[in-house]
């Protein structure tokens, strides 16, 4: 690799806080410091890169992806955001004439406050898509609208059905293999590798796909780990969210984590709760109870594997407490520790199991966008679970002030890939306890996620750590905010502590992401024509 010398408007290092140049060898940052000093350093390199006043970073880490879902479902009919049914027939009407599709894939629609959601039914969307196929999911993919020759391949005695053609539960899993079944391997790839190059087109240097048995099926997982072979990527680790561990081993798959699933969600009203739904006489589904928690645990523990759950709901949660301290009993707490075994989502917990994974050392993967979206006053989540559980979601603060390894992800395609949108959502989360500094955040989207996946020297550039980065346009740097809104994105300017984009301006746009010495993502071709 050549010897290279990078040159930018600020450079985001702790312990550096003016530096402006770096230079990288062998893949790995070999010196930090400013242009004027750097001066003595040009004979000795092979290769320099000015991007002028770019703001340079560490690059992001998007630790909960489902790669194809996003890829197909950015070119079929987007229904987020649409506020009816009507607006969604309307919008599948439109597509359905101009579509060629074998099977019209939509996603986004959330009828959590459609005055006319009765409307919304496959004979309703027969009327205005015809006799094609189409499956539909909701925002969270945890239910879905689908065609009735799809729900004819559904079996009516399972858990979630209705002939309206709305499934949940089992029968929206059933469904989802259904359809994943009928897809071909290079629809697939070519889905995969549309959302990797727009990953990296956000500045994201590594994902976590989080795959299983019917989240994505092997088929699509075995393409995932297809793609890994390229250099030119964002690196993928790949999660098999399955109990049968020597199919976890046989795939290949980076760790039995990820979306197995404990519980689903709460717009579906599938979330594991400990007390019933505010707008449905239900505790929502159990898909893993507590010993079967511990068995995994157990298991992965003792092969060597990092396991890990979807768990949102406070009993789908207290599930995972309980398995964790009966893995702690069996195996040793240390030996638990070491695993770090990791939860996705982790939305509605207590105290007392805030405890238990600071005890356990688990990993907690969240998503901050879905407070921007569904927290708040008349949000989703107050209409299903009340203001005092509403006020207890994601939070953020507390699990950062007990020094729980925290990584941030965007679950896509459940919300959109965009961590500098994560970054601020995590800074003005709707319950102000839990908001937490934009360096807190920002350091949970990069260095949290390879901590997640073991990796402790990734996610920061300085010496010695491995040169994956990022380099970006932006309006202005901040240190400090005086809104109080936002208290200590960053501490007192005299400490010298690196500023960071004002993302209440124009968002950061990102001319460069380079992973390992290699250009993901090269807008200008400044990258590429060093090289030459």
């Amino acid at each position: 690799m050549p010897r290279t010398l990078i040159h930018g408007g600020a450079l985001y290092s702790q312990g550096n806080p003016g530096a402006t140049s770096m230079i990288i060898n062998d893949g790995r940052v070999a010196w930090i410091g400013d242009r004027v000093s750097a001066i003595s350093f040009v004979g000795d390199v092979d290769r320099v890169v000015d991007l002028g006043d770019a703001f340079i970073a560490p690059g992001f880490v998007d630790a909960h992806v489902h790669l194809s879902s996003t890829g197909l479902f950015a070119r079929g009919l987007d229904l987020v955001g649409v506020t009816s049914a009507q607006e969604a027939l309307v919008l599948l009407a439109k597509y359905a004439q101009g579509s060629s599709d074998a099977i019209i894939m939509g996603h986004g629609w959330d009828d959590t406050d459609w005055r006319d959601r009765e409307m919304w039914n496959a004979s309703s969307a027969h009327n205005a898509a015809g006799q094609q196929t189409f499956y539909l999911t909701r925002i969270d993919v945890h239910s879905a609208l689908v065609s009735s020759d799809l729900l004819k391949e559904v079996s009516a005695t399972i858990n979630g059905y209705s002939e309206t053609g709305l499934l949940s539960q089992e029968s929206h899993h059933e469904v989802r293999d259904i359809v994943l079944g009928k897809l071909s391997s290079p629809q697939r790839r070519a889905a995969i590798s549309a959302a990797l190059s727009d990953m990296a087109a956000h500045g994201i240097v590594s994902v976590h796909e989080n795959a299983g048995p019917h989240v994505s099926g092997e088929a699509d997982f075995l393409d995932v780990l297809a793609a890994t072979q390229a250099d030119n990527i964002p690196e993928i680790f790949a999660y098999w969210g399955d109990i049968n561990l020597a199919r976890v081993n046989e795939l290949g798959a980076f760790g039995a984590a990820g979306d197995l699933n404990v519980d689903g969600s709460c717009g579906s009203r599938t979330a594991l709760m400990l007390t019933h739904y505010n707008d449905g006489e239900t505790l929502g589904a159990e898909y893993m109870d507590a010993n079967d928690v511990a068995e995994h645990l157990i298991a992965c523990t003792r092969a060597g594997f990092q396991g890990g759950f979807h768990a949102i709901g406070d009993g789908a949660m207290e599930n995972i407490n309980s398995g964790l301290k009966k893995a702690m009993e069996v195996l040793g707490r240390d030996a638990v520790r070491r695993s770090r075994h990791r939860i996705e989502h982790a939305e509605l917990m207590t105290a007392d199991q805030l405890d238990c994974y600071v005890d356990a050392g688990v990993v907690l993967s969240m998503q901050p966008v879905f407070d921007e979206l569904w927290g708040g006053e008349s949000g989703m989540y107050e209409t299903r679970l009340g203001r005092d559980r509403m006020k207890k979601m994601n939070p953020f603060a507390e699990v950062v002030r007990r020094g729980i390894p925290l990584a941030f992800g965007s679950d896509t395609p459940v919300t959109p890939v965009d961590p500098w949108r994560a970054v601020r959502a995590a800074t003005l989360h709707h319950t102000e306890e839990h908001r937490i500094s934009a360096r807190a955040a920002f350091a949970a989207h990069t260095r949290g996620g390879w901590r997640a996946v073991g990796d402790d020297e990734s996610g920061v550039l300085a010496v010695g750590a491995p040169a994956h980065f990022a380099a970006w346009d932006v309006d202005d740097l901040v240190v400090n905010v005086p809104d109080g809104r936002v208290r200590a994105w960053s501490t007192d300017e005299r400490s010298g502590t690196p500023g960071l984009p004002d993302l209440d301006g124009v968002p950061p746009k990102c001319l460069l992401t380079v992973r390992n010495d290699v250009a993901l993502f090269d807008r200008e071709s400044l990258w590429s024509a060093s090289a030459s």
